[in-house]
């Protein structure tokens, strides 16, 4: 059961009696069409975030050395980058109006905080994006080549510092902090904007992330140089960019598992009922009790342990940095946050948090690998012959964004039933009057739109990495840059 009050006393919205919302739950929708529409958004977002900085890593490559095989790569990727970008933006707008339509009770809750960041984030952030962009893309011939550069660089420094301010901004639903509940009003106002901007979770999760994205931009250009080479085309430049990526992942996947561990242990000291969530922990542990899970069979209630598969010590050594370090259980946790918060059950999803946290684990680790062997088959200028060797490469690209997404899972299933860890209750924070058949109907029409939006971004990433990179032509002798004719997209 769920608490009948918020954790600050205002009662939970009554339920609704209507035979429709009945059978329409409107809490159990808007949670399936935010989850929903967050996970399609979050498709681009990694992607681009890795790219815009890969394509200026390649363009630089070109205005220090002059060589056009680096300007291909450059507008290659770029070309990509661009279609990702767009199709973010108009996806990521849906978001924001879930905020009103669904979520009004936890707007109205949370907004004095949670505006800021977001505000940075359209005002700064975005902003910068969206001049710069345009000016790298009608600049190619009207821009000096060290200008033109400093657009797409600013472009990829803006883009991350996009990313950081939304993850502040979802830190602050891990971790509160830099607010005031104002007892008149029942809502949280902000009181210290830097606390919110140097929140723990954000400081932990955004290496995480960030790197993390690097190795979905690793994938793409694994596969991408994997298709051409399949096919012997664009040789030299593909052979050069096949090696990038390769490194580029392994290098990714080393900080995004370094910055992982990082998080762990913020995400212990803040969350911990998400941690024992994840490593289906029943009973407090120490030292050697303290395992890591590989394998857990519950009882059907969830309150227990049939059978698991175990490392010794990991867990201690993953959550506390030491042998003999404890970690609580979820029986402990629950007692005390029942006793914190009042009578209810505030334990998440077991099954989807425990397999979540290993699918994400899983998914890196496995594209790391393939990034491995590639580098091993391809030592010395060696070509592979095959032909497994090239589609194992290009089917590998999902492994990475499969990885992320899940994560992502992970992350927002480990926080509940809180939306606002230990303010607010996500039963709380429902719009009181949007009906079931209502969030149904947009659900379906997000969900087709969407559908529409996904087979015309496929197709348009595909076509462009078929097309392979662009023939720029020679540089003008007196101005050392490409001709107009040859550089528009």
């Amino acid at each position: 059961m769920l608490p009948t009050t918020t954790a600050h006393g205002e009662p939970v919205p009554p339920t609704r009696k209507d035979t429709v919302n009945d059978i329409l739950d409107p809490l159990l929708l808007a949670r399936w069409q935010f989850g929903l529409t967050t996970v399609y958004h979050f498709l681009f977002v990694p992607l681009t975030i890795g790219l815009v900085t890969c394509t200026a890593v390649f363009q630089t490559a070109w205005y220090r050395t002059g060589k056009l095989h680096y300007l291909r790569i450059t507008r290659f990727f770029g070309s990509i980058f661009l279609i990702n970008f767009a199709m973010g933006v108009v996806t990521g707008i849906v978001q924001e109006f879930q905020f009103g339509m669904n979520w009004s009770e936890y707007s109205r809750f949370v907004g004095d905080v949670f505006g800021a960041p977001l505000a940075m984030e359209g005002l700064l952030a975005f902003f910068l994006e969206a001049t710069f962009i345009g000016l790298w893309i009608f600049g190619w011939d009207k821009l000096p080549r060290g200008i033109h550069l400093a657009t797409v660089w600013v472009t990829a420094v803006a883009t991350i510092a996009s990313a950081y301010f939304i993850i502040a901004a979802n830190a602050f639903m891990q971790n509160p902090v830099g607010f005031t509940i104002n007892p008149e009003r029942h809502r949280a106002e902000l009181t210290d904007v830097w606390a919110l901007l140097t929140n723990k979770v954000a400081l932990a999760a955004f290496p995480h992330t960030i790197a993390a994205s690097f190795m979905v931009a690793a994938g793409l250009i694994i596969t991408a140089a994997a298709w051409h080479l399949a096919r012997n085309q664009h040789l030299d430049t593909m052979r050069s960019t096949l090696k990038f990526g390769l490194w580029l992942m392994i290098g990714a996947g080393a900080v995004t598992v370094l910055t992982g561990d990082q998080l762990s242990v913020a995400m212990v000291s803040t969350q911990p009922m998400k941690m024992a969530a994840a490593e289906a922990t029943f009973k407090t542990v120490c030292g050697a009790d303290a395992s890591f899970s590989l394998f857990t069979l519950g009882t059907p209630d969830g309150s227990g342990e049939l059978f698991s598969v175990r490392v010794p010590y990991l867990l201690s050594l993953l959550s506390t940095k030491t042998f003999d370090g404890c970690v609580e259980g979820i029986n402990e946790l629950q007692s005390q946050y029942a006793q914190a918060f009042g009578p209810g059950d505030y334990t998440p999803v077991l099954w989807i948090t425990y397999w979540a946290f290993r699918w994400m684990i899983g998914l890196g680790a496995l594209h790391v690998l393939v990034a491995a062997v590639g580098l091993w088959l391809t030592r010395k200028g060696r070509v592979p012959r095959n032909r497994w060797v090239w589609r194992a490469a290009v089917w590998s690209f999902p492994l990475s964004l499969g990885a992320m997404i899940v994560g992502w899972i992970f992350t927002e299933m480990g926080r509940q039933p809180w939306i606002v860890f230990g303010q607010m209750m996500t039963s709380s924070a429902l719009s009181p009057n949007v009906t079931g058949l209502e969030v149904l109907i947009s659900l379906v029409a997000f969900t087709l739109v969407y559908g529409v939006l996904a087979v015309v971004e496929v197709r348009l990433v595909m076509r462009a990495v078929k097309k392979g990179p662009p023939d720029v032509g020679e540089p003008n002798p007196h101005t050392g840059r490409v001709e107009p004719a040859t550089t528009v997209y």
